[in-house]
């Protein structure tokens, strides 16, 4: 596979989680930790049935343990700091810090064999992260020292999000399958803390059953599949740079539903971040 085609496969899982704001609208009054539980043993469940499907169910065997432990607090630890950051602190506050993440993959990508970081990666990024503040944020008021502990959570999230990405790049031998298994495997994290934290709510519409399913196929999915790909085998600072599309694609989508009104502050954010991506892939090409 070449590494611009895996860089395409990964920007998927970006496309992806632009649904994710939408999905866990509609998912209501489903608490977190229940959702977690559910979407990835549905994303996990499809995970094996794929691997068993193109015969890599034996490969699984052969992968150490210490990366599906690796992968697993990856995106167990991921959300649960996501989840609690939000608890904890205002969600748009609490949403910008988390989001440093795509900029973090970029400056902890020079770090990688084979990798060289440009000014051109840290500048797009820069500017891109500035489009999603805009968003984010949203014209609110800044941050507040009642919520350092929220903030806390939410730097803890970005860091964890962006050293999986980049630390997967080191066990890149290890077969996209594996993904499969850390599903299952957060999703089994998941549940005992959700009847010990949280009231069981199920859906009560169609809607909210077919929220449910979406992230499971999607966003808490399939997207995380497609992004081991890219992380592993495509440019992974352009990737980063461009994964600050997912707030801006997240609010058009609210927008063309209606859930969200269009602003000007839509229109800066796209011109950001789509100039940031454009900056960080005109260093990733140039020779």
């Amino acid at each position: 596979m070449t590494r611009t085609r895996a860089t395409s496969i990964g920007f998927v899982a970006v496309l992806l989680w632009a649904l994710l704001a939408l999905f866990t609208v509609g998912s209501a009054p489903v608490p977190p930790l229940l959702l977690n539980t559910i979407c990835f043993a549905m994303g996990g469940t499809l995970g094996i049935i794929w691997a068993a499907a193109t015969g890599a169910v034996p490969a699984l065997r052969q992968v150490p343990l210490k990366v599906y432990v690796f992968g697993t607090l990856g995106l167990f630890g991921y959300h649960a700091l996501y989840f609690s950051a939000l608890r904890l602190a205002p969600a748009a506050e609490a949403g910008l810090i988390a989001y440093l993440w795509p900029l973090l993959i970029v400056i902890f990508s020079g770090l990688l064999p084979g990798e060289r970081l440009k000014a051109g990666h840290v500048v797009g990024a820069l500017i891109g992260f500035s489009g999603a503040a805009l968003i984010i944020l949203g014209g609110l008021g800044g941050f507040s020292t009642e919520y350092l502990t929220g903030y806390g959570m939410a730097l803890l999230c970005a860091l964890t999000w962006s050293g999986y990405s980049v630390l997967s790049r080191v066990v890149g031998s290890a077969p996209t399958a594996t993904v499969a298994v850390f599903c299952l495997a957060t999703a089994a994290l998941s549940l005992p803390l959700h009847l010990v934290f949280e009231e069981t709510v199920w859906p009560t519409t169609t809607l909210g059953w077919s929220s449910v399913v979406g992230l499971g196929l999607g966003p808490v999915g399939l997207a995380f599949f497609v992004w081991d790909i890219g992380v592993k085998q495509g440019d992974i600072q352009l990737l980063g740079t461009s994964s600050y599309a997912a707030p801006l694609l997240s609010t058009l989508v609210l927008v063309l539903v209606g859930v969200a009104a269009p602003s000007f502050t839509l229109l800066w954010a796209a011109l950001l971040i789509t100039g940031g991506a454009m900056i960080a892939a005109r260093a990733s090409f140039k020779t």
